[in-house]
């Protein structure tokens, strides 16, 4: 599909720290955008932090922007991003966070571990400043109009069940 045939959107983003990096696709047809820390965190064993960005952005009416984690750091590290996908509405204009959990249960046999860890090591994790440590889609949001009505019998078709009611 060529970038013609592609839906795209204008994404106003400040810059609230002088060397903040705005978020940026590494290759032509990837989905999400790389998003980079503007500082230096220590992530300890167990605990959730705000990673700050440094950007802020106006986010069109009628579309979300959607954090996710980066494959890479979710595969070799115990960084995780607990609320993924994570939605920012298009009326927020507040610094871009990103929450980050350490899922680590010990101090493991290394002090320090940074995004460069390739064996999923437990312990203390170091996000330097620039880091890329998440990604970001842009996804149109629908509105919904509710309406009660009494019983849900005879709307659509009822597949009975969820929570695993298809097997394992």
């Amino acid at each position: 599909m060529s970038n013609e045939q592609q839906d795209s959107i204008s994404v106003p983003m400040v810059k609230l720290k002088e060397d903040a990096i705005l978020p940026s696709y590494a290759h032509e047809n990837d989905a999400g955008m790389d998003i980079y820390s503007a500082e230096e965190v220590l992530i300890a064993p167990g605990q959730t932090v705000l990673v700050h960005t440094g950007i802020a952005m106006a986010i069109p009416d009628g579309y979300e922007a959607q954090i996710r984690p980066r494959s890479g750091v979710s595969y070799k590290t115990m960084l995780r991003i607990p609320n993924s996908p994570g939605t920012i509405d298009a009326g927020y204009r507040d610094e871009l966070c990103i929450i980050m959990h350490n899922a680590s249960t010990s101090i493991g046999e290394a002090d320090l571990l940074t995004l460069a860890e390739k064996k999923n090591r437990h312990g203390n994790y170091r996000i330097g400043k620039g880091d890329k440590i998440a990604q970001m889609i842009f996804a149109r949001v629908a509105r919904a109009g509710i309406r009660e009505v009494a019983s849900l019998d005879g709307i659509g078709v009822d597949r009975n069940g969820g929570f695993g009611s298809t097997g394992i």
